[in-house]
């Protein structure tokens, strides 16, 4: 009896998932086609509200369930519109931050300082056009990233998602860790951007320029998505614990 009411529970746990990740890549898809930014470098194409969610993502289904949903949604999302700016792997940014985000959340942050050291030197270091070769101070904002992760911020944003959080307690959990997220996420769309675009856009002066041109232009993206997952996600988290949802908590 014992055993057939374990069997009964993990399918109740299975088919819960099953819902959950269904209905998140359904809202993943469905803002897939609402615009946040334009793509610099890469015209007609944009960053949509999804780089608001997929912080979220992580937080809310964990980092594994966080990453399905980002995935299939992104990509549903990209073969309709066609909009994103890394062709059929435009999907996969947004699936690391939420990949990102989730990480943290687990406590599992000294193997996501291992992905974003890695990531972070591959795009610097990336042959002939990297920023590192041409323009270092690129770098600036994402190496901030970097540095929130391995500090307190990291420990005490971890810790206020753990607990049952005042609002403002789980506002600032929530902007720390959207702001490591969406940087990861940044950083490997941008090595993704460098492996699409370098074959045709040989020319080291475009490259260059684009360095210098986006040297302070993301770093303000990254913060508006940032505040916005802030604005969104906190309330969101909160409604979802107060109401018995299971909202990832490591």
């Amino acid at each position: 009896m014992q055993a057939r009411q374990r069997r009964v529970s993990n399918l109740h746990f299975g088919t819960r998932d099953l819902a959950t990740l269904s209905l998140f890549a359904a809202l993943y898809t469905t803002l897939w086609f609402l615009p946040l930014f334009p793509v610099a470098g890469a015209p007609g194409k944009f960053f949509s509200l999804t780089s608001v969610l997929a912080p979220l993502m992580g937080l809310i289904l964990g980092p594994y369930l966080g990453l399905v949903a980002t995935s299939i949604g992104g990509f549903i999302g990209w073969s309709i519109t066609q909009s994103g700016p890394l062709i059929f792997l435009s999907f996969v940014p947004g699936a690391s931050a939420s990949l990102c985000s989730g990480l943290l959340c687990r406590g599992n942050w000294k193997t996501l300082l291992l992905f974003y050291a890695g990531l972070l030197l591959a795009l610097a270091l990336y042959p002939t056009v990297g920023p590192g070769w041409l323009f270092p101070f690129f770098l600036w904002f994402q190496v901030l990233g970097l540095v929130v992760l391995v500090s307190p911020l990291r420990l005490r944003a971890v810790n206020s998602m753990r607990k049952n959080a005042t609002l403002l307690e789980l506002s600032w959990a929530v902007a720390v860790v959207s702001f490591i997220a969406t940087l990861f996420g940044h950083v490997v769309g941008v090595i993704i951007f460098q492996a699409v675009y370098f074959p045709t856009l040989p020319d080291v002066n475009f490259w260059r320029s684009l360095w210098q041109g986006l040297t302070f232009i993301y770093p303000i993206e990254r913060t508006i998505i940032t505040l916005l997952a802030t604005l969104i996600g906190a309330p969101l988290i909160n409604a979802l614990r107060t109401y018995g949802f299971r909202v990832e908590k490591g």
